[in-house]
């Protein structure tokens, strides 16, 4: 397979999954199975979505790459100011961590610890989901650059470096996909890079016997949302197969799909996801005018971002 096939494969098969699970979003486990039983799942629409609508998830990637290219790398500030505008724009979604951070009035480097020092919580999964742009971006720089690029831009919008560690080691597992590699057989070596004190946690959910059930947290936090995710994988055959897996867990769909997707669109790339999911995929950008972009738009993003 060719590199690019995976590079594509990663961010249009996180919009992908974005877009399939957000109207499962909330509900209780097995929802997915139930709605499509013969196993062919549709872009369905509900809960606000029309089919094929990606959320916040796909919306935040899309900005983080669009800097990445405009600025010539990575401009903090930059970010910060493009994920306050679409903020402003009332967005259908967005994390309640996130948007006290972007609209709370602090500048880009006090906003997110402000808010940890306040709430004392800021470990969700919002960095995890907007991770796809960025990850294909600096995946040739290597796995020192790409876990250290992660971490700054988790830290724009969560204060906790649990999550930060968790962007990191998603990078790092996108990086081994796209030359080629088993992600899976890829955990140990980056745990073995992430901070002393939060590696045992990490450490936990990404270990091949873990599962969903025995998670002591909701999948909108950082630790369970990857651990399912990279569990989704491990135990499936195919793209489409771990998108099912994924959104039968219930909870935070979107998100939890969206890094599935992520994840699997690099193992398997482009030409794995179905057309038919292809066909409905759309991604409006609330506080960027009309702008709606659609496969060959976020296609030509994840060519440019890793060229």
């Amino acid at each position: 397979m060719q590199r690019m096939e995976r590079i594509i494969g990663t961010v249009v098969g996180s919009a992908v999954g974005d877009a399939l699970g957000a109207p499962f979003e909330f509900r209780e486990a097995g929802v997915y199975t139930a709605q499509f039983p013969d196993g062919v799942g549709e872009m369905c629409g509900g809960g606000g979505w029309d089919p094929g609508e990606a959320t916040d998830d796909t919306q935040m990637a899309v900005l983080v790459g669009e800097s990445l290219l405009e600025r010539d790398g990575l401009d903090l500030p930059d970010i910060f100011v493009r994920f306050q505008r679409w903020a402003a724009a009332e967005p259908k979604d967005i994390g309640l961590q996130t948007e006290d951070v972007l609209t709370n009035g602090h500048p880009w480097d006090l906003a997110a610890p402000l808010h940890f020092q306040v709430t004392g919580r800021a470990a969700g999964n919002g960095s995890l989901m907007r991770a796809s742009t960025s990850a294909v971006h600096f995946a040739a720089a290597g796995r020192e650059a790409t876990m250290a690029a992660a971490r700054r831009m988790a830290a724009l919008t969560h204060g906790d470096g649990a999550a930060w560690e968790g962007t990191a080691v998603l990078h790092d597992l996108i990086r081994v996909a796209l030359d080629g590699g088993d992600p899976l057989a890829a955990v140990p070596s980056a745990l073995a890079h992430v901070n002393a004190a939060h590696r045992a946690r990490w450490a936990t959910v990404l270990a091949p016997d873990w599962h969903p059930d025995a998670a002591t947290e909701f999948n909108g936090a950082a630790w369970p949302c990857l651990g399912s995710a990279v569990w989704a994988l491990r135990t499936t055959d195919s793209y489409e197969e771990s998108l099912a897996a994924a959104i039968d867990l219930g909870g935070d769909t979107d998100t939890v799909a969206a890094v599935t997707g992520m994840l699997a669109g690099a193992v398997y790339g482009f030409g794995a996801i179905p057309q038919r999911w292809l066909k409905a995929l759309h991604v409006p950008l609330p506080g960027f005018g009309a702008r709606v972009l659609r496969v060959a738009e976020l296609a030509r993003l994840a060519e440019r971002l890793a060229s």
